[in-house]
């Protein structure tokens, strides 16, 4: 028998649902923010993600679904979003401010695990044309307000400045300088990445370099004067907001195009695996693309990993039938009246199931008690001929006859 790839889900109710919930709630809220909904290429040139996520980031290296068209063109399933809306905005000569959200999936070969698949799916926002610290403080007061609304408490976000292309090279040699000497106490991927990308260092979860992450040099002992005042602007806003934070200087993100503010946002629910969603400034991206000069800010947050936070919390997913109304048929002869009927009622907006399995009244309604459903409406050759159903009211365990006509006003008088 056929199986679904690894590290792939089949998402079915109850869990549905809750998916259906969330991304509702992202949707709003995001336009609350002033974002608009943007939807990029499932697939894009190769190149965008080689130039956008770096050569020595593990999407790269590890990670990516790349293959060749017809006409011989390197292709890679979306493993970002980021990339993709830069590329999109840079396409459509837009100009100044540009607030986008976007659900899509991402597609990463990595060990599948809990929460975190090799297809997946991110919400995401992106922040294009704003240098103000201001802009990296809107992002997380986003996240908080967001969360919060999804039932989430006790959140809390790690920060840090990884500086840019005028202070990064200080702050890379000071890992450089750190890390020889303790160049075999580092995995062989630490090693390649002494010479290539320190910093990516410390993004390794492996024990031997984990053990280093705490006695590190500090990128923010090495800012310059823009990259620190643009931190100190991004501190002070929060602490205007009322947002508490914790300077974590072992942050990077695991992706090239990172510049300045990098941050976290963690619950307690996921404990070891504690980071729900991350983020970050790339004020360079836009110009590694091939693009103008384009500040940018943004987070990615994994939709199954904060179903599966909702989840640890007593969240459930399932339809709300408290209002449906289930049609049972004694004759299954009379299923395409039963339709006729069903058709007219749904057009008014109600939930309506017609049982078409043949199966014995008990069975059909035994199925509609343990489905949850609110009403049971049973026609069968004596009630079609009167012009009516027998109407049960499944919680108040009554019933009463309905004329076929009036039972739309029936139901939205229940409702």
């Amino acid at each position: 028998m056929l199986q679904r790839p690894k590290g792939t889900s089949d998402v079915r109710s109850p869990d549905v649902e809750i998916f259906q919930g969330v991304e509702a709630l992202f949707r709003t809220m995001a336009a609350r923010f002033g974002f608009s909904e943007i939807r990029t290429p499932t697939f894009e040139a190769t190149e965008l993600f080689l130039r956008g996520a770096g050569a020595t980031s593990d999407i790269v290296r590890k990670e990516m679904y790349t293959f060749s068209d017809r006409a011989g063109r390197s292709l890679t399933l979306r493993p970002e979003s980021t990339a993709s809306v830069v590329r999109a905005y840079i396409e459509s000569k837009a100009l100044g401010l540009a607030k986008y959200a976007y659900i899509q999936a991402h597609f990463r070969y990595e060990k599948p695990q809990k929460g975190r698949l090799r297809e997946h799916h991110q919400f995401g926002l992106e922040t294009l044309g704003a240098a103000s610290p201001i802009a990296d403080a809107e992002i997380i007061d986003f996240l908080f307000a967001f969360l919060g609304e999804a039932g989430l408490r006790g959140l809390s976000v790690a920060l840090n400045s990884i500086g840019d292309e005028a202070c990064r090279p200080a702050y890379r040699a000071a890992l450089v300088a750190f890390f020889t000497p303790r160049r075999d106490e580092l995995c062989g991927d630490c090693r390649a990445r002494l010479e290539t990308n320190p910093l990516r260092i410390l993004d390794c979860k492996e024990e031997g370099c984990a053990s280093h992450h705490p006695d590190v040099p500090k990128s923010t002992d090495h800012l310059c004067d823009a990259c620190r005042q643009h931190f100190d602007g991004l501190l002070e806003a929060l602490a205007e907001l009322g947002h508490p934070y914790t300077l974590d200087h072992r942050i990077v993100r695991g992706i090239d195009y990172y510049t300045r503010t990098v941050f976290e946002i963690s619950h307690a629910s996921l404990g070891a695996q504690s980071a729900l969603c991350g983020g970050g400034r790339y004020d360079g991206l836009s110009e590694l693309l091939g693009g103008p000069p384009l500040p940018g800010v943004g987070f990615g947050m994994g939709v199954e990993r904060l179903v599966m936070t909702l989840e640890a919390m007593g969240r459930t997913g399932g339809m709300d039938l408290s209002r449906a109304l289930y049609v049972a048929l004694p004759d299954a002869s009379l299923a395409p009246v039963a339709l006729r009927e069903a058709a007219k009622l749904r057009r008014r907006g109600l939930t309506i199931e017609v049982d078409l399995t043949g199966r014995s009244l008990k069975g059909q309604l035994r199925t509609a008690q343990k489905d949850g459903y609110g009403f049971a409406a049973v026609l069968g050759p004596k009630e079609a001929e009167a012009g009516e159903a027998v109407v049960r009211d499944m919680t108040a365990s009554t019933q009463e006859a309905v004329s076929l006509v009036d039972l739309g006003t029936y139901l939205e008088g229940r409702q």
